[in-house]
C-alpha cells in the first residue's frame, strides 16, 4: 500500500494545541489505521484557542459571511468586533464597532438596552453578529455568555464563528489602525 504522512509539511516539533477544552488529540480509524488528529500553529491560524461551538448559546444563530455582508450594507444589524484592542488595531472587518469582550456586560446601552434598578431591559435591543479571531477564539462567545447572561436576547445575536481567520482567508477588505 501507500504509505502517507499523518502530519503537517512544517514544523519539526510543532507544539500540539487544543482540539477543544479537553482534547488534545482523538485517534481516528483509516483504511491505514489509526491516526492520531492533531492541530498545531499554522502561518495562517491567528490564535492558539481551541475549538468553539457552532452556537455558544442556546439561541443564538450562527452566520458566516453573507450575512456579515447584508448586516454592513443594511444597517439594521450590528457588527461587534469583540476582541481586545491589540487585535482591532491590526485588521477588522469595515464597518464593525468595537466592543471589547470583557466590557460587553457593562456596555448593553449600546446595544439599545436600558438599565434600571441595577438590572437591564433588553426589550428594545438592536440585533448584533459578533466575532473574535475565529473557529477557535473564545473571545466573542464569552461575550455572548455574558450578555445573555445579563438580559440580552440570544435570538437577536448571531456568530461569525470563521471571525477574522475566514474574512481574511476569503479575501476580504479590511480597515487597520482602527480604535
Amino acid at each position: 500500500g501507500l504509505a502517507f504522512l499523518a502530519a503537517p509539511a512544517f514544523a519539526e516539533n510543532p507544539e500540539h494545541l487544543q482540539l477543544n477544552k479537553n482534547q488534545k488529540q482523538v485517534t481516528v480509524q483509516t483504511e491505514e489505521g489509526p491516526v492520531e488528529l492533531t492541530r498545531v500553529m499554522t502561518p495562517c491560524a491567528l490564535n492558539k484557542g481551541w475549538l468553539q461551538p457552532m452556537i455558544p448559546v442556546e439561541g443564538i444563530k450562527p452566520v458566516g459571511e453573507i450575512e456579515i455582508i447584508e448586516a454592513l450594507s443594511s444597517g439594521n444589524t450590528l457588527v461587534i468586533d469583540m476582541r481586545t484592542i491589540e487585535w482591532r488595531t491590526k485588521a477588522t472587518i469595515p464597518g464593525s464597532i468595537h466592543i471589547p469582550y470583557t466590557e460587553v456586560a457593562d456596555r448593553l446601552d449600546e446595544l439599545g438596552c436600558l438599565k434600571a434598578d441595577g438590572k437591564w431591559d433588553c426589550t428594545g435591543a438592536k440585533p448584533f453578529i459578533g466575532f473574535c479571531n475565529g473557529p477557535v477564539c473564545p473571545q466573542s462567545p464569552m461575550a455572548m455568555k455574558a450578555a445573555v447572561r445579563e438580559g440580552f436576547p440570544p435570538e437577536k445575536i448571531g456568530y461569525y464563528r470563521g471571525g477574522m481567520l475566514d474574512w481574511q482567508a476569503l479575501g476580504f477588505t479590511t480597515l487597520e489602525g482602527m480604535f
